[in-house]
């Protein structure tokens, strides 16, 4: 139970934080966590495709999944556009 928190927490704050790096209006609350949620997992990926791995703490779980959640927010933003 409290993995699931801790997901939702993380994914809420990574989500938030890409809207405000992208300078975006958002997803909404919900739209932000999944978004950050999804954004941990590639972020998970990218970090470990560049040699890194994150130490499992809060921190690096958030900036890990702000990384992956930027990322998603421009891929969404430039399909949008097409």
């Amino acid at each position: 139970m409290f993995w699931l928190l801790w997901v939702i927490l993380v994914g809420l704050i990574a989500g938030w934080a890409a809207g405000k790096i992208m300078k975006g209006t958002g997803y909404g609350t919900l739209g932000d966590i999944i978004l950050g949620i999804l954004g941990g997992i590639v972020g998970g990926w990218l970090v470990r495709l560049f040699g890194f791995y994150p130490a499992g703490g809060l921190i690096s779980s958030i900036i890990t999944a702000i990384i992956g959640a930027v990322v998603l927010v421009a891929i969404v933003r430039t399909i949008k556009k097409a």
